[in-house]
């Protein structure tokens, strides 16, 4: 797979979920195998409507639980794993400013028919 401005992309996805959650991607240790994998378990909460889940600990993103949803979901179009779902970063910036929609996200392991 070629190197692409798609994968700075995906990678500003998953850093933008480990600053918000304060964690790494992967944690071996974690005891509930479903909150293993960061993106996944994003993935998962935002399905189940259970984003707070992700941020349980941190009363201060509790508090501003709209706008991280809105950035859970931001994140989850970036770490699309078929390159071309993936918005450029001037629509990321654009979502994250406001002047532009955050549309649900599809399964970011599940390619758009």
């Amino acid at each position: 797979m070629p190197i692409t401005v798609k994968v700075d992309v995906y990678s500003y996805g998953v850093l933008l979920l480990e600053l918000m959650c304060c964690r790494k991607n992967f944690e071996p240790d974690v005891e509930d195998e479903r909150r293993r994998i960061l993106s996944d378990w994003a993935y998962d909460c935002c399905c189940d409507g259970t984003v707070a889940e992700m941020v349980a600990e941190d009363e201060e993103m509790r508090d501003d639980m709209m706008r991280f949803e809105k950035m859970v979901k931001i994140a989850m179009w970036c770490i699309q794993e078929d390159p071309e779902l993936r918005p450029q970063m001037k629509r990321v910036v654009h979502m994250l400013e406001g002047s532009a929609q955050v549309p649900p996200p599809p399964d970011p392991s599940t390619p758009l028919l």
